[in-house]
């Protein structure tokens, strides 16, 4: 595996709170520990990367707190598990769950922020 040197800047997150809109209607939380690799965790690090709106509800979250299950074509969970622990919950449906290809710390800080600009943007219209 190739050294992700963005992990660091990852670790310096945990515990941070940022507002994610001018409005102060929402805020990302970062969760992001040091941990031995793993087959579920091979890059070392447990995280989970949530938005929240000002009521505190959940709205989306990128983590990697437990490994997935396989879904198969028909919709059916399969009763065995993946290894595979990255994924990201789906937008305002956080029990809905989808494999996150984990590629380094910084790609994974990209694509977080940018579902964040994509989810104020739907709930923003879906409020109005």
């Amino acid at each position: 595996m190739e050294l992700d040197h963005g992990i660091e800047n990852l670790l310096d997150l945990d515990g941070e709170i940022f507002e994610a809109d001018e409005e102060l209607e929402y805020y990302a939380h970062f969760d992001v520990k040091r941990v031995e690799p793993t087959e579920g965790r091979p890059h070392g690090i447990k995280y989970s990367l949530t938005l929240h709106d000002k009521w505190n509800d959940r709205l989306l979250g990128f983590d990697n707190a437990h490994p997935i299950q396989e879904e198969t074509k028909s919709g059916f969970i399969r009763h065995r598990t993946l290894k595979k622990y990255d994924h990201k919950h789906k937008f305002k449906e956080v029990a809905v769950i989808t494999p996150y290809e984990y590629e380094t710390a910084e790609k994974l800080l990209t694509d977080f922020w940018i579902y964040v600009d994509e989810a104020i943007e739907l709930d923003s219209k879906r409020r109005k």
